[in-house]
């Protein structure tokens, strides 16, 4: 039975975990924190098929630069002369095209179905002990125009085979009886679902501990011990952890793991914003993206969260209160009977996404070891993608035939 070192413990490195120890190998994760929070906890706890359009896609960059001055944007780029962000920030704008989008959109779309499908046989294995519902996701929309190209875009969906249901103003109320909204109309889209992110990167971990997988937390990675093409070890300051075979799921950190490895990667973290009231009394009952006001909403019973922004400032937390008020003040726009405060500054959740210049993941094997794997970049699609991104994993690693076609996601494919 062979070892394999996991480093990274977000959701993809447990759901490689998570795969990996069904097909037999022993499994060690190492993690550079305790896996209590991070982007696969503060997330909106979105499993959403319906999001095969890549970030990288027409219109986006017009749309950053007409936002990226306010600051209470949706969107924002921190100017600053960086080399890694200058080749990054050239490669998205290459990508960000109807042909490229055309191309990429169906690999997105295998991986975002795959997925979906797996994450029932998760829960059914490990238990729902995470608030998970099959209703759907609801794309709302405040202005017209918003609302006719999400109906062309639920053209495509249906094309790939999803189930959706376009709705005017008046049906969307009757979706939400006990929260006046103001909008246009909606796609639902039917085969998304949605979960509490934080209670199911909790009950995934316990279930891995409770079939063996080792945990080695609080451990940062300094560098690697090779022979010839594989790695042989991992390296935290003077003690060392042998490994047979290696999985690379830093997120955001993926970059700065890579470099020790002498691999160069085009990725840039992607801050996002967060508050969960604890409590609301006459909460919504469908999760929503808003479309036109950039931001998100999902309700667990009596919880709710609303979060938002991609704002690329580099590894950091801090807070940018404004950024946390566009959010507030587009879902009080959408929900005007939503009964809910502005939090203050020390309630207000942040995590950093891991955003590739084609909105595609990396998944594969390198070039340069016989050995490793590499799997993040997947941006806002972390929990959409988890599962599937773990079993493609686990054939990786075991040189069999993957579950769809991974050419997409190759490591090397930016020449940087």
């Amino acid at each position: 039975m062979e070892n394999v070192t996991i480093i990274g413990g977000g959701v993809i490195g447990l759901f490689s975990a998570y795969y990996l120890q069904r097909a037999g190998y022993r499994v060690t994760v190492i993690e550079r924190n305790d896996i209590t929070d991070g982007c696969s906890f503060g997330n909106m706890g979105y499993m959403s098929p319906s999001h095969f359009v890549p970030l990288a896609s027409p219109g986006i960059i017009a749309e950053g630069f007409k936002h990226m001055m306010s600051s209470s944007s949706p969107f924002y780029i921190k100017p600053r002369l960086n080399w890694d962000l200058i080749q990054w920030a050239w490669h998205f704008y290459k990508n960000c095209n109807a042909a490229t989008v055309a191309k990429h959109a169906p690999h997105l779309n295998n991986i975002l179905q795959l997925s979906r499908q797996l994450m029932n046989d998760v829960r059914d294995d490990i238990g729902d002990h995470f608030s998970m519902e099959e209703k759907g996701c609801l794309m709302m929309c405040k202005s017209e125009a918003a609302l006719n190209h999400e109906f062309h875009l639920a053209d495509d969906a249906e094309k790939f085979g999803l189930k959706v249901e376009r709705l005017k103003r008046n049906k969307v109320q009757e979706l939400e009886p006990d929260v006046e909204i103001d909008v246009a109309g909606a796609v639902l889209f039917k085969d998304d679902c949605h979960f509490h992110p934080g209670r199911m990167m909790t009950a995934l971990k316990n279930n891995l501990k409770n079939k063996g997988v080792n945990f080695l937390l609080n451990i940062s990675v300094s560098g690697f011990e090779k022979s010839g093409n594989r790695v042989s070890a991992v390296i935290e300051n003077e003690e060392k952890f042998t490994c047979e075979k290696l999985v690379i799921a830093t997120g955001s950190w993926l970059p700065a793991i890579s470099n020790m490895l002498g691999i160069k990667l085009l990725l840039q973290p992607g801050k996002g914003y967060s508050h969960t009231y604890s409590h609301v009394e006459n909460n919504i009952k469908y999760p929503a993206i808003l479309v036109d006001g950039r931001c998100a909403i999902t309700p667990w019973n009596h919880e709710l969260r609303i979060g938002g922004t991609m704002e690329l400032s580099g590894i950091n937390d801090k807070v940018l209160i404004k950024r946390m008020q566009g959010i507030y003040t587009s879902v009080k726009s959408f929900y005007p009977g939503l009964n809910i405060d502005f939090p203050s500054q020390d309630k207000v959740w942040n995590g950093l996404r891991p955003v590739t210049p084609d909105g595609l993941p990396y998944i594969s094997k390198t070039d340069k070891y016989d050995n490793v794997v590499f799997a993040g970049g997947h941006a806002m699609l972390g929990i959409s993608q988890g599962p599937a991104t773990g079993l493609l994993v686990s054939q990786l690693i075991g040189n069999k035939k993957t579950e769809v076609d991974t050419s997409a996601f190759r490591l090397q494919r930016f020449k940087v």
